[in-house]
């Protein structure tokens, strides 16, 4: 199947939109992929929507949501399905649950096309925490890639997400082949500390906190935080950290912008010890790749070799929304999309439910 996956994630930069071709289980090949951002006063809008929930007031953010998403994806043929992840506004596993705006019914009616949606909930009520989700994909890009040893795969969004592979299992499901948590925060307090400070929307090529020095103070109390004593599965909503500003408010600009890639390093680091072995090799995908800063400060740390996802000819930009493609197939074959080792739940089940264009 020719399936079209679409993320907007957690760093609300726009929208993801990109074609795989997979029958769910392997990928078989890519196809066009594409990306609409949010404009100053959307971006506004969703952030405003933050943590909010469905009894809430969340009009105005539907409505980006769903304008975003239907401009551009109507700009796709010839696609079978679509695997649509909505936005998220607010994730608390271990209270009120998850809630991701955007409406899959809708988005059928307007693409004429069956919409794979609302990922998480399944997941959740059988006990998972219903992230990270895009683990069992990059199992697949794992075998796609010819891996024969385990590897790693890092996505810096808005929030640090981890995937351990091990490819010599086949199935992801299978007791050893996957181990998936949210390592900490990402590029998300960057991006608003830009915001807040600069009133840009992120730090271009880390270019602000190559200027600074990491405050190794205020990385230490940052790393005290229980989240990271935790083991695994486990997973975070992007304003999980709510200190991390008010650590770094005396600090000059550019030392603030350091502490914080400090502090979404040495949360990656501390991720990393969870590992039931140490991968060969470290594929990063998501914003923070294009910062050298955070990739050098990994590079230093981790004893394997870091690398972009391009060097194994995968798209960091489009790997998410590739991966809502690959599970809305699986979702439409009746195939898990997560499994105790990814989100802990407590059986291999398959979320999502189909909207059909009737």
């Amino acid at each position: 199947m020719r399936a079209l996956g679409a993320m907007s994630g957690t760093s609300l930069d726009g929208v993801d939109a990109a074609v795989v071709v997979t029958d769910g289980v392997d990928l078989l090949g890519f196809g066009e992929s594409d990306y609409r951002p949010y404009s100053d006063a959307e971006r506004a809008v969703l952030r405003a929507a933050l943590g909010l929930w469905p009894d809430d007031d969340i009009a105005a953010a539907s409505e980006v949501v769903m304008r975003s998403h239907e401009a551009l994806l109507t700009t796709f043929r010839d696609i079978d399905l679509v695997g649509f992840h909505g936005q998220t506004l607010a994730h608390e596993p271990q209270g009120r649950g998850t809630h991701q705006i955007g409406d899959g019914d809708a988005l059928a009616m307007a693409l004429g096309r069956p919409v794979v949606w609302d990922f998480r909930s399944a997941d959740m009520e059988l006990g998972g925490e219903g992230a990270p989700l895009a683990s069992f994909y990059h199992h697949a890009c794992a075998r796609w890639m010819g891996a024969d040893a385990p590897v790693a795969f890092l996505n810096m969004g808005g929030v640090g997400n981890l995937t351990w592979v091990d490819p010599r299992l086949q199935r992801p499901e299978e007791p050893g082949a996957l181990l998936a948590f949210d390592t900490g925060p990402a590029n998300a307090p960057v991006n608003d500390l830009m915001q807040a400070r600069l009133g840009v929307s992120f730090d271009e090529d880390g270019k602000l906190a190559l200027q600074g020095q990491v405050e190794s103070g205020a990385l230490e109390l940052f790393l005290g935080d229980p989240y990271f004593s935790r083991m695994p599965p486990k997973s975070l909503d992007r304003n999980a950290f709510p200190e991390m500003m008010s650590l770094v408010r005396e600090l000059e600009d550019a030392d603030a912008a350091a502490t914080l890639m400090g502090m979404a390093a040495a949360s990656v680091l501390r991720g990393m010890e969870h590992c039931p072995e140490p991968p060969q090799q470290l594929f990063v995908t998501g914003g923070g790749r294009k910062n050298p800063v955070l990739m050098e400060m990994l590079s230093v740390s981790l004893d394997c070799e870091v690398l972009p996802v391009e060097e194994v000819g995968l798209d960091g930009d489009m790997l998410e929304a590739q991966a809502f493609g690959y599970l809305a197939v699986r979702v439409s074959r009746g195939l898990p999309t997560s499994c105790p080792s990814t989100t802990g739940v407590r059986m291999a089940v398959g979320g999502g439910q189909v909207s059909r264009a009737s």
